[in-house]
């Protein structure tokens, strides 16, 4: 079968037919640097590196192209609140963009330790400030602006299918007008396209532009890099279902108004949320779990990625220890099948991989991506006695490009080891200080550096204690 994706535009799984044949131009929606990515966060990369294996593996050459936010980014989606990479920067005594820096790092490390391929382009906001304000003059010379208060804004007025995305009435959000907070603007959902210092007061960054010294708004960034290097108009746009009804909406209707052209995406594709018990995972709420967390619980990183995978990525995902134990027990139910079965194939000649199985598992994948499926025949495959040891390996090693698991990795791998327990204790006493002196970056980096060698820190009131462990 060819590939077909579920498309938001349409609320429908469609046959993906890209622009130019053969070819994939592909923007996914990146991290806000202000803090570490929650394993909910990260439930978005895995799939848009899932997205991107199973494009390649149906004969497309994709660009990928992914940004990274580290400037003017609201708690709220709506322009209102506290800028998130102030507030944290303030919080840890550091400038912004040291701030975003760690936490780029930060990201990187938990997507490479998750498989996640690195995206083709990855673009930095403050990287890319004069092609925002070259797009949003394009926008105010279309006629879709004005002036108010200081800031320049978009007037969803003058979009006629201004919500087609999220399916929202323009004549019902007018109607918001009367009770929205922000009484510069003409209608509720009218957003900021350019800041000036009316906004804030002593924000961090600011730039010289036509409106005056200040900031972009957070949606025009995504829509001035994807165009930069997909073109006016592309095959995919991804991210989590919490940006259809505002940043993806917003996108749509500032990316349309400048270029003239729709549709501006072809393919709009959104992953569910994970949540615990009490609700949707969020920073803001102080109930997240990082990688990190897991790892030192015990757990390897690509356990949370086969657990997952047991989910459709338009399923909510309810996490909890016991479904990732059980997402464990099986990865690890894999990898004592693989080592036997590269015992059985010593000696043997390389293996072919198996038609009939791959295209179980080529069906499940490009029927809107569907893991559980896939992974029903990875495991269909480990289970059929009729091939010979030599094939099962030859077919898993197709299946797992798909996959990401490192399935055929040794099972027994760890990571390196620090033989000196007076410079793990000296780098210990370095952190403490550090931590005394709320220098919480220095901290950090300390920690991640002793993890990396396998050191996992426990703090207690009686002081860290460590042990070494496996990742």
């Amino acid at each position: 079968m060819a590939l077909a994706l579920f498309n938001t535009i349409g609320r429908a799984v469609a046959p993906f037919i890209s622009l130019v044949p053969g070819k994939v131009g592909f923007y996914g929606c990146g991290p806000t640097v202000y803090n570490y990515a929650h394993i909910g966060n990260l439930r978005a990369y895995v799939v848009h590196d899932i997205l991107v294996r199973t494009l390649r593996r149906a004969g497309f050459s994709v660009t990928h192209v992914m940004n990274i936010t580290d400037i003017g980014h609201l708690a709220g989606d709506n322009d209102t609140g506290t800028d998130k990479m102030i507030s944290s920067a303030r919080e840890r005594g550091k400038s912004v963009l040291e701030v975003a820096d760690f936490y780029t790092q930060a990201f990187f490390t938990d997507t490479e330790r998750l498989g996640i391929m690195k995206p083709t382009i990855v673009c930095k906001a403050t990287d890319h400030i004069a092609d925002m304000i070259a797009l949003i003059q394009r926008i105010e010379a279309a006629g879709y602006t004005y002036r108010s208060g200081g800031n320049l804004y978009f007037d969803i007025a003058q979009f006629q299918s201004y919500g087609e995305l999220a399916r929202l009435r323009l004549d019902d959000l007018r109607a918001g007008a009367r009770i929205t907070v922000d009484e510069n603007k003409h209608n509720a959902a009218d957003f900021v396209l350019w800041f000036t210092k009316s906004k804030f007061e002593n924000q961090a960054l600011t730039w010289d532009s036509p409106w005056g010294r200040g900031y972009p708004g957070w949606h025009i960034e995504c829509s001035a890099m994807s165009i930069k290097y997909l073109g006016e108009q592309f095959d995919i746009h991804a991210g989590g279902i919490d940006h259809i009804p505002v940043h993806h909406t917003n996108e749509i209707a500032q990316s349309e108004a400048a270029t003239g052209k729709s549709p501006w995406v072809r393919y709009w594709v959104h992953n569910e949320f994970l949540v615990l018990d009490k609700g949707k995972m969020s920073k803001s709420l102080d109930n997240f779990i990082t990688l990190q967390t897991l790892v030192e619980a015990g757990y390897h990183p690509m356990d949370y990625r086969y657990f997952l995978m047991g989910a459709h990525y338009r399923s909510q995902i309810q996490f909890s220890y016991q479904a990732l134990d059980a997402a464990r027990n099986a990865r690890k139910s894999l990898l004592a099948k693989l080592v036997l079965l590269k015992k059985l194939a010593e000696g043997s000649p390389t293996g072919s991989p198996s038609p009939e199985h791959l295209a179980a598992f080529d069906s499940a994948m490009e029927d809107d991506l569907s893991t559980p499926r896939a992974l029903a025949a990875l495991w269909a495959l480990m289970h059929d006695q009729t091939l010979a040891a030599s094939d099962v390996l030859a077919t898993v090693a197709v299946m797992d490009e798909g996959l990401g698991l490192r399935l055929l990795a040794d099972s027994e791998a760890r990571v390196p080891v620090a033989d000196d327990s007076a410079g793990i204790e000296a780098l210990i006493a370095e952190r403490t200080e550090a931590k005394k002196q709320k220098d919480f970056i220095k901290a950090d980096r300390i920690r991640r550096k002793l993890n990396e060698q396998g050191i996992v820190l426990t703090d207690t009131p009686a002081g860290t204690r460590w042990h070494r462990g496996v990742l």
